[in-house]
């Protein structure tokens, strides 16, 4: 499976920086992503009225390994947290 990555970085208003990728099938709009960013945010207890600002921009393509195939085709996308978010569920 080919996926679209969208580097994405969001500053929320206590002034935290969270940095993660969005991971979709690709050919999918730059909006599925921001969407898909936004509920994941959610998920963690962070309202879109708490973002300051956010940047979620198409960065490059490539083959998924197969636990993040199973999970987009699961859920429709896969979130790849790095900087500052929480742990992820293991």
């Amino acid at each position: 499976m080919q996926i679209d990555v969208y580097d994405t970085y969001v500053t929320t208003t206590e002034n935290k920086r969270l940095h993660f990728d969005v991971f979709l099938p690709t050919g999918k709009p730059e909006e599925t992503a921001q969407q898909h960013a936004t509920e994941w945010l959610k998920s963690i207890g962070i309202e879109a009225s708490n973002i300051k600002q956010e940047s979620c921009r198409y960065c490059h393509s490539e083959s998924a390994n197969p636990k993040i195939k199973d999970h987009i085709q699961q859920y429709g996308y896969y979130i790849f947290q790095m900087e500052g978010c929480p742990s992820p569920a293991r």
